[in-house]
């Protein structure tokens, strides 16, 4: 990695490094990206092998420093180092293979990169790991790890995964847990394939690393209408929802702790409350759509106890958008808020997903589109509300913009009403309906 400029009064200033030197490797390690530096440079003693950009000769640099002390140097960003490890795979529930044509290209890059998975919690499945990366991942305690298992049947997980190297899972586990990185690990559910008496043989095996494996969420096949050609899965319904929940509950009670954790949405389809907060433990794998409900209801509740009823001067007619599947949980906090609150009239809209599909139910995959019609649909109807309270998952993370490309500055012009984004959970549901 080549040196981009060197800070003035710094250690590397005074070790002799200068812009245009390259680091070749640590401690006798190649130096690859930025996890490599990042890992050395934050030790009080190691090596360097520096390139000198003047001479082109090679040198072995001593390093020892203090515990926060920084190196002083930023390193050039090249195509090289940051290029993403995508997928090797071509797994029988890919989400990307069913989206339509058209829409972002960032929306179709697979990644499957051990780096992001431990900076940024995305699931990789390890398939596209070399045995030296996966001795890196252990040398430079590269964890949490969040791993996408499936299965722990090597056959099994080479069917599903369509990839003569994703049996070897059941080692690469092994090694990762018996050198202390911790995981937490998912199972994508494909029914009749990896859950029932496969689900539980995952679970188990994977609990015998308990607590370096901290948690196993299982989680339904996300099923579009764009499935043409694509392997044939059967959606879920309450029956098969509950059985799932049914087997969880045994098999946590078996291991005697919370390590099988269920999607919310298994629980929202069997009609069955979501688990108490200590079930969730630090939520870790929230953003697998594991605990956000019970996170969001937790969130909602503390907020409502910090009001006390009042009336509103001007009556206010607030309208919240919602995907089905959280329907019943908005029209809960609607109620209450309306009971805490005179002169409020909170009504839920939810929105079917034609863009998808109807199977798909999560707000989170709402596309402008859909709910541009929506509301004008439901405008045929009903009287324009005071304000649209519209949730952030809807749209890009720092951009206004949806799945469909549609702003929301095109939403707002089209249904020509009032739309506030709510970016605080449940807390700022609450607040957004009660100020």
């Amino acid at each position: 990695m080549r040196i981009l400029s060197v800070a003035r009064r710094s250690l590397a200033r005074e070790l002799g490094l200068e812009k245009g030197d390259e680091i070749l490797a640590f401690n006798g390690y190649p130096c690859e990206d930025e996890l490599d530096y990042e890992y050395y440079c934050s030790q009080p003693k190691f090596s360097m092998t520096v390139k000198d950009c003047r001479s082109d000769e090679t040198r072995e640099i001593e390093v020892e420093k203090s515990e926060n002390e920084l190196l002083g140097i930023t390193l050039e960003k090249d195509e090289k180092t940051n290029r993403i490890r995508t997928c090797h795979n071509r797994c029988v529930f890919c989400f990307v293979d069913q989206m339509p044509k058209g829409m972002r290209e960032s929306l179709y890059v697979k990644d499957d990169d051990y780096a992001m998975s431990f900076t940024c919690g995305n699931f990789v499945t390890l398939t596209n790991v070399t045995e030296e990366q996966l001795e890196k991942i252990i040398r430079l305690r590269l964890s949490p790890l969040y791993v996408s298992v499936h299965t722990m049947n090597p056959e099994l997980r080479q069917e599903l995964l369509r990839n003569r190297f994703a049996g070897k899972i059941v080692e690469q586990i092994k090694a990762l847990a018996e050198n202390g990185i911790q995981l937490h690990c998912q199972a994508v559910i494909v029914p009749n394939k990896n859950d029932g008496d496969e689900l539980a043989y995952t679970a188990r095996e994977l609990f015998k690393y308990y607590p370096t494996v901290k948690s196993l969420a299982c989680v339904p096949t996300g099923l579009t209408k764009y499935r043409d050609g694509l392997t044939k899965i059967e959606d879920v319904d309450g029956e098969y929802s509950k059985k799932l929940l049914d087997l969880a509950d045994a098999l946590n009670a078996e291991f005697g702790v919370d390590f099988l954790l269920p999607a919310d949405e298994y629980f929202i389809k069997a009609e069955r409350e979501v688990k108490s907060t200590e079930f969730y433990g630090d939520f870790e794998q929230i953003e697998n759509g594991v605990g956000m409900t019970r996170a969001f209801l937790n969130e909602a509740e503390e907020e409502f106890s910090k009001i006390s009823s009042k009336k509103l001067k001007k009556a206010k007619k607030v309208l919240l958008i919602s995907g089905v599947s959280a329907k019943k949980i908005n029209d809960d906090l609607a109620k209450k808020a309306m009971e805490k609150i005179e002169n409020l009239t909170v009504k839920v809209l939810a929105v079917e997903n034609e863009f998808f599909g109807k199977t798909v139910t999560c707000t989170g995959l709402l596309t402008g589109t859909d709910i541009a019609n929506a509301l004008l649909k439901y405008f045929e109807n009903n009287e324009k509300p005071s304000e649209i309270i519209l949730p952030a998952n809807t749209l890009k993370e720092f951009e206004d913009v949806f799945l469909c490309g549609m702003t929301l500055k095109d939403l707002k012009k089209l249904v020509g009403c009032k739309i506030t984004v709510n970016r605080l959970g449940g807390y700022g549901l609450v607040r957004l309906l009660t100020k």
